[in-house]
């Protein structure tokens, strides 16, 4: 009669052999440091610190702001500072938490009974766990594991996606900085060239027609100054936001002076689709998801009968001192619901996840394809801007330079040249500038595009929980 009192102790053996998963965040937050190395050359701080962070941080923040910021600096500082990358960080932490409690064992109930009978009183003490749970905790912790997974993938897709946004705001503030400083340099030579005019025009050597074109073009030299520091500044506080930068910080924030030259040749990317595929997180994360629900229909099926069993012990005393040990186990008997709903629920989501992610698999291909043709078409016109036409009119200015010191053509027909020049350079920045706009997206293109369905539904978390009976 000893035997039965040695079932519980192995059941709950058995159950701790499927192990406890840690609940601390740094667990969860290493797999999207390691990925953003791969795939961005990137990190992120440790676990992020309610507050501030800690010391080491504050001085790679202080050196970053001490200096010119490069692109990569930017996207550096904006993974250890920002309060939106502390946050998404810190939901993981959330879904650890929620692994550790899937792979703890479940507490066993306790229940007392006093049973009266004339003179005899009899009192029960009853110990009682839920078996079905025990059986299916690796389960559980399996799935618990992959959507833990799929979190982090996610995760790491939303930092891409803030790695994006944080290039395109350096690209645009950069290039306004450029702009403007060339804008000023236009508006000196303009606001020279009208004085001149004024001056020749009092001493009577200039007609009112040459004068007032002069003065046109100081006036339109003046308002794309005044537009330009518009630009400036908005493009500046973009990217101060994309940085999460306030106060002296955002004071001290220092640009290049120009965006990087282009490169000397197009590179290859014959393998455009292959690579996205491969190396798109949003594609990874529909697999994962995918992969999850299919364990989630076996586990729907498995759990129909087994979910509802409980094991019991009780203990009994009667008033005379006679004691009585036994156990029972309790099965629910399937005479109306044979779980058939829950199994047909479960293969319709599957289903719907299978094509969900061959639609983000073609989505995918596209976006590469597509992104790699406007990289390339913006490669070929800043390539022409800058070495075909700026060099001509540059040609042009120096031929009539000459023809100013032979006394050919006078001061004004000079600077009638260096105006046709201006459009000739605005038009170089600006497509060095769109070029590094197509870069940064051909980049967020190959990693993947922040979605919150990549390859399920919000039914198949659902139907995880009901199949896992917690």
């Amino acid at each position: 009669m000893k035997r039965p009192h040695r079932i519980a102790p192995a059941l709950l053996a058995a159950a701790a052999l499927a192990g406890c998963a840690t609940s601390s965040p740094d667990a969860a937050i290493a797999p999207v440091q390691r990925q953003l190395r791969s795939v961005a050359s990137a990190d992120v701080a440790r676990w992020p610190d309610a507050q501030a962070p800690a010391a080491e941080t504050r001085a790679r923040i202080d050196a970053l702001l001490g200096a010119p910021l490069s692109q990569d600096g930017a996207v550096e500082l904006a993974l250890l500072h920002h309060r939106g990358v502390q946050a998404d960080l810190a939901d993981l932490g959330l879904t650890q938490a929620e692994l550790a409690q899937v792979t703890r064992l479940p507490n066993p109930g306790l229940s007392y009974k006093r049973t009266t009978s004339g003179d005899e009183i009899e009192r029960e003490v009853g110990l009682h766990i839920g078996l079905g749970r025990l059986l299916l905790m690796p389960l559980a912790r399996t799935m618990a594991e992959q959507q833990l997974a799929r979190q982090q993938v996610q995760t790491t897709i939303t930092l891409v996606g803030r790695i994006a946004d944080v290039r395109r705001a350096w690209v645009e503030a950069v290039a306004a900085e450029e702009s403007l400083t060339y804008l000023r340099q236009v508006h000196e030579a303009a606001e020279a060239g009208a004085e001149l005019a004024r001056r020749m025009a009092q001493a009577g050597n200039f007609n009112r027609l040459t004068l007032a074109r002069e003065q046109s073009f100081e006036a339109d030299a003046l308002l794309n100054l005044a537009r330009g520091e518009r630009a400036r500044d908005a493009a500046r506080e973009r990217l101060v936001r994309a940085l999460g930068l306030w106060g002296d910080q955002a004071e001290r924030l220092a640009l290049p002076e120009r965006l990087p030259d282009l490169p000397v040749q197009p590179t290859d990317q014959t393998d455009i689709e292959a690579r996205a595929l491969a190396q798109r997180l949003d594609v990874q994360a529909a697999r994962t998801a995918t992969e999850q629900t299919a364990r989630s229909l076996g586990l729907v099926r498995v759990t129909r009968f087994v979910d509802a069993i409980d094991l019991g012990l009780t203990r009994s005393k009667t008033s005379d001192g006679q004691r009585s040990r036994a156990w029972e186990v309790g099965l629910e008997l399937p005479l109306f619901d044979w779980g058939d709903a829950r199994v047909a629920r479960a293969e319709a989501i599957y289903t719907a996840s299978v094509h969900r992610t061959a639609e983000i698999a073609i989505d995918a291909r596209s976006e590469a394809r597509s992104a790699w043709r406007h990289w390339r078409h913006t490669w070929d016109i800043a390539r022409h801007a800058q070495t075909v036409l700026v060099p001509l009119r540059q040609r042009i200015s120096e031929e009539n330079l000459l023809r100013y010191n032979g006394m050919l053509i006078g001061v004004f027909e000079l600077l009638a040249d260096a105006r046709d020049q201006v459009g000739a350079v605005r038009t170089a920045i600006d497509a060095r500038r769109e070029f590094w706009l197509a870069d940064a997206d051909l980049q967020q293109a190959l990693l993947g595009r922040p979605r919150l369905d990549a390859g399920s539904s919000p039914a198949a978390a659902s139907t995880a929980a009901d199949a896992g009976g917690h």
